[in-house]
């Protein structure tokens, strides 16, 4: 039973049939296909308000491309010191960027918080040409760790990052599950709390291959960006098949669905695991991620038994599960029967 990550999971059947259907006859390349030019109206229905949107085959690759965009080679990107940018990305960022600095910041639960950004952006200047200069702040929904920014959150960071001259990005890897854990709409948790521009995740939320870079409200960031796509490899010649599986997505809001069903898992899951006597959470489950802490020799049993799960790195002590829409009830209570099986006596 694999709980290792959502990049695991099959794509949903939805998904599939689209890219059957964008596959039916001829289509212009590059983008500029039927499927393509229907993204920006279909997303800017979803968020409310104007957006530009170009369709990315990897998460790394829309990160990236718009930090490219954002920060010059001798600017510092902001994020956590946990975010996927920092930690998991191979050193992409800083390639697009052409030798940007990373800026690892802490706070509790993979979150930012509004004082830590401000000294740390206020601190950084202070030998001039000598440091790198703060372009733009990344913040990454839902986190690393599983939790999700509220909307008053994002909010006070943007305050933050716009008074001293900065766009905020987000990196939305898993902008669905966290959308719908808050219960809230896309637009509350994006523009409207002040974020210029979102990397929206799909891959991990039910996808074959699809993620997007979309823009709220500044098209002259417009042209780098696509020169951007074009010139780091990632202008697909047959991007219908991506845009076809963004559109599947927010076809009658399917992309909440696929993610509130992989939150209630975790949910069920986390739940039980609370009242396990044999294992704890380590942060509030507010997506589709599990934190869980037990012992190692338990932890290692329920690998025997089959259950697949990362064992967090640095640590013997906590592993990461994760749930998808295609994660069932059964899975979930075989998992928890097998954790209480697994403890001493």
């Amino acid at each position: 039973m694999n709980f290792k990550s959502d990049n695991e999971a099959p794509a949903h059947p939805a998904v599939l049939e689209a890219i059957v259907e964008a596959n039916r006859d001829f289509a212009t390349a590059y983008a500029a296909d039927r499927y393509s030019q229907r993204l920006n109206a279909r997303f800017s229905e979803a968020f409310e308000t104007e957006c530009h949107v170009l369709p990315i085959a990897t998460g790394t690759a829309a990160n990236s491309i718009v930090l490219g965009e954002l920060s010059p080679p001798w600017g510092a990107v902001m994020c956590h010191q946990n975010a996927h940018i920092h930690c998991d990305e191979g050193g992409a960022p800083e390639f697009y960027t052409h030798g940007a600095k990373l800026v690892p910041l802490a706070g509790d639960g993979a979150r930012i918080h509004p004082d830590t950004l401000g000294r740390a952006i206020d601190a950084a200047g202070v030998h001039g040409v000598h440091n790198c200069k703060p372009a733009v702040v990344s913040v990454t929904q839902a986190t690393e760790c599983g939790t999700s920014y509220r909307p008053a959150q994002i909010q006070a960071l943007a305050e933050v990052s716009h008074g001293r001259g900065l766009p905020l990005h987000m990196d939305g890897a898993r902008f669905a599950n966290a959308v719908a854990w808050l219960g809230c709409s896309p637009a509350e948790v994006t523009w409207k709390a002040g974020v210029d521009v979102l990397s929206f995740g799909a891959t991990k939320n039910g996808a074959l291959t699809a993620e997007a870079v979309v823009v709220f409200g500044r098209p002259e960031w417009l042209e780098g960006l696509e020169r951007r796509r074009k010139r780091g490899g990632h202008l697909l010649s047959k991007m219908r098949y991506v845009s076809a599986q963004l559109l599947a997505m927010l076809e009658n809001g399917l992309w909440l669905d696929i993610a509130r069903t992989a939150n209630a898992r975790a949910a069920e899951l986390a739940a039980g695991i609370e009242r396990s006597d044999q294992a704890t959470l380590e942060w509030p489950v507010e997506a589709n991620e599990v934190f869980m802490r037990a012992d190692p020799d338990i932890l290692q049993s329920l690998k025997t038994r089959g259950f697949e799960f990362h064992i967090w790195p640095g640590y013997d002590d906590l592993a990461r599960l994760v749930c998808t829409f295609a994660t069932s009830e059964q899975q979930i209570r075989d998992f928890l029967s097998a954790l209480q099986d697994s403890g001493p006596g």
